[in-house]
């Protein structure tokens, strides 16, 4: 699995890391900025992951961004937002 450095949480389920590596994560539908529960599903993410490596999948590519699975060591990212998406 390839790793990245998160640099910017764009929102609920998009990332970036370096070199404009964006990473969609898939099966994670958290709403959109300026939606309810926008800002705190993006605030949940960034707590989560901003400034730290994280690993991934590339499943597959959908309007230039990687959409796939990642991982803090073992936690599944993809899987913490579900719930918390659930949640608000």
């Amino acid at each position: 699995m390839p790793k990245t450095k998160i640099t910017e949480v764009i929102d609920g389920d998009t990332i970036k890391g370096p070199r404009k590596t964006f990473i969609r994560l898939a099966g994670v539908d958290a709403p959109e900025m300026g939606t309810k529960g926008g800002a705190a599903a993006k605030n949940e993410l960034k707590d989560m992951v901003l400034g730290k490596t994280v690993s991934y999948t590339e499943d597959a590519i959908s309007y230039g961004r990687i959409v796939g699975e990642v991982k803090l060591g073992s936690k599944s990212v993809n899987r913490e937002m579900k719930k918390f998406v659930k949640k608000i």
